[in-house]
């Protein structure tokens, strides 16, 4: 697959995703968050799950023991990041959703350089502040309008930057994009019904009512738009499809201004504008600064 297609399917993941937050926002209505993470999971790793074995059969080489114990380290980054997001959409619009969550791809290199010693570019530290005022901006630069909710998708952000980390790393390791991604969603659909069931009311009239959001989250969200990200990841280093599928907070607040009726403050408006500048800045600036070969 050339470099150019992955990167339209990583667009073509950031576009379902940005949409993905007025269902998942809609879906609070009836459903606790662990409840319709469950079925969001489950859903989506059954869709996949024939096409996925079929990869992995047509694959010679083994999954070797410490790649299902990367696998299983990717689920649980990713059952955080889903569960701290859909927790933090019930107090928090879908337009904040999007764009706080973009914040992941400010982490991505943080973890590189805490974790492996990969030093960043200077850029990261500028965006990091231009990020950081744009979040004030973005709450109508008053601190007491920044949500719990906020905070949580916050939270959040770290754990997709670290399944963004782990899931381009296993790709490339075992050639199986959609075997993995599969694997992901069945093991964090477990957890979750495993917390819904401990924690939650779980009734037949809930999913009755949320079946329309869960139908779309869990078909083209999880099994078309995750999996998307595991083929795009073989093809775009984790820092560069970061940056590209940071453009799901673009779709998020189109999305709540079309469906939802949501707006932003005016000052708002440059407050997300400065995410998404910190968010580009952190990729292009290091590419136009590269030496030229002599």
């Amino acid at each position: 697959m050339s470099r150019r297609l992955a990167t339209l399917i990583l667009i073509f993941a950031s576009i379902v995703w940005g949409f993905a937050f007025i269902a998942q926002k809609s879906a609070m209505e009836s459903l606790e968050p662990l409840s319709f993470i469950a079925a969001r999971c489950l859903l989506g790793g059954l869709a996949v799950l024939p096409i996925a074995l079929f990869e992995r059969r047509s694959r010679r080489t083994p999954i070797e023991a410490r790649d299902w114990r990367l696998i299983g380290l990717a689920s649980v980054a990713f059952f955080l990041a889903s569960w701290l997001q859909q927790q933090g959409l019930i107090t928090t619009t879908a337009t904040n959703g999007g764009f706080l969550t973009g914040l992941y791809v400010l982490f991505v290199p943080a973890i590189l350089l805490i974790g492996v010693r990969i030093r960043p570019h200077p850029i990261i530290w500028a965006s990091t502040l231009l990020a950081l005022l744009g979040l004030y901006l973005l709450n109508g630069a008053r601190l007491d309008r920044f949500a719990v909710g906020d905070a949580l998708i916050v939270g959040s952000a770290l754990f997709w930057a670290l399944h963004v980390l782990l899931l381009g790393h296993l790709v490339r390791l075992t050639a199986r994009p959609i075997f993995v991604s599969a694997v992901i969603f069945l093991l964090a659909g477990v957890y979750s019904a495993l917390g819904a069931a401990a924690t939650e009311t779980v009734t037949l009239e809930a999913f009755r009512l949320g079946w329309v959001e869960i139908a779309y989250v869990a078909f083209v969200s999880t099994a078309i738009g995750f999996t998307c990200q595991a083929i795009g990841q073989q093809h775009v280093p984790p820092a560069n499809a970061a940056i590209i599928m940071s453009a799901e907070a673009l779709f998020a607040a189109l999305g709540g201004a079309l469906i939802l009726g949501e707006r932003l403050p005016g000052i708002g408006y440059a407050g997300a504008a400065l995410i998404f500048l910190a968010i580009v800045l952190v990729e292009i600036v290091p590419l136009t600064r590269r030496p030229r070969q002599a």
